[in-house]
Parts: structure tokens; C-alpha cells; sequence
């Protein structure tokens, strides 16, 4: 089942596009394994996701830890840390 991925702030910057839609394998079924797949498609998502300590998520607009579920998502964002000021 096809996920629009969305990208924030420098993961955007870095990965070089604000949103893609894919089509992950029917065995990743966590934000984590999702971002070990998606870092394996190019080095600019590989870049993007090398310190899994800076990247926050949410799926289907609900923040999440990496170790959430995405069956069934329609969508997942990807972002730094948020921080106010």
C-alpha cells in the first residue's frame, strides 16, 4: 500500500524533497524499519537518517516513537527535533 512521506526542516534540505509517495515492502511495519529501508534508497536518504537520535515522527499526523507501526498509514512525516524560542 502506497505512503506519502513527508520531510521537515534540514531531513527535507537534506533528503533534497519535501514528499514522496512508495510503495515500502509488505514487512516493514515500523517508523524505524521504514527509515532503514528508505536510507537504502539513495545516499541523500542515507545522510538524512544517519543519527536516528535527531528525527522525530508522526504517522497519520499523530506524533509517534520510531518504534511505531505504520500498517495501515497513510502517512508519515519525518522531521527534526522541535524546539521553541
Amino acid at each position: 500500500m502506497a505512503v506519502d512521506i513527508l520531510y521537515f526542516a534540514w531531513v527535507r534540505e537534506a533528503v533534497g524533497i519535501g514528499q514522496e509517495r512508495i510503495d515500502p515492502p509488505a514487512e516493514i511495519a515500523t517508523v524505524a524499519a521504514l527509515i532503514d529501508w528508505l536510507a537504502a534508497r539513495s545516499e541523500d536518504h542515507a545522510r538524512a537518517f544517519a543519527d536516528r537520535g535527531r528525527l522525530r515522527a508522526a504517522v497519520d499526523q499523530v506524533f509517534v516513537p520510531l518504534d511505531a507501526s505504520i500498517v495501515g498509514a497513510r502517512e508519515v512525516a519525518i522531521f527534526p527535533p522541535v524546539t521553541g524560542g
